[in-house]
C-alpha cells in the first residue's frame, strides 16, 4: 500500500512536466506494446532501462530486474504464447507516467483473458519501472 501511495504522490508532484515528457512517455510505452504484440524480444527489451524493475503492485520482490531478467522472463512468455496479444482499453498519462488498462489474451495459451493495469514510469526515453495491478 505504501508503494501505491508513494507512486501517486510522485505522479502528482510531476504534473508540471512539459508536454514533451508526456509525449515521449507515450511513444516509449506504445513502442513497448507493439514489440510485445509482435513478440519481438529484442525490440521489447530495448525500450527498458538496463536496470529496469517490474513489480506486481504490493510486492517488494520484482518480477524482473534488469535486461537479463527481462530477456529471460519475456523470452519464455513469448515462446510459450504464440497467440499472445495485449489490447489497451484506456490510457492515462501524467507527466512521465503512463497507465494502461490492458486486456491480454493468449497468455500461456490460456483461453481466459487477463485484465490488468500497467503503470509505466519513463525516464530519459526508457521505461525504468513498471507496476502491474491484477485481480
Amino acid at each position: 500500500m505504501r508503494l501505491l501511495f508513494t507512486f501517486f504522490i510522485t505522479a502528482f508532484l510531476h504534473l508540471s512536466h512539459a508536454q514533451i515528457t508526456s509525449d515521449k512517455a507515450v511513444e516509449v510505452v506504445q513502442n513497448q506494446l507493439e514489440a510485445y504484440n509482435a513478440k519481438d524480444l529484442e525490440a521489447f527489451v530495448a525500450v527498458f532501462h538496463p536496470e529496469a524493475e517490474l513489480y506486481n503492485l504490493g510486492n517488494d520482490t520484482p518480477i524482473a530486474k534488469g535486461a537479463d531478467e527481462l530477456h529471460s522472463v519475456y523470452g519464455r512468455l513469448f515462446e510459450q504464447s504464440p497467440n499472445l496479444r495485449s489490447d489497451v482499453v484506456s490510457r492515462t498519462v501524467i507527466g512521465n507516467k503512463v497507465m494502461d488498462y490492458e486486456v491480454i489474451t493468449g497468455r500461456n495459451n490460456q483461453s481466459e483473458p487477463l485484465y490488468l493495469v500497467a503503470i509505466y514510469e519513463v525516464e530519459e526515453g526508457l521505461i525504468c519501472r513498471c507496476y502491474f495491478v491484477r485481480k
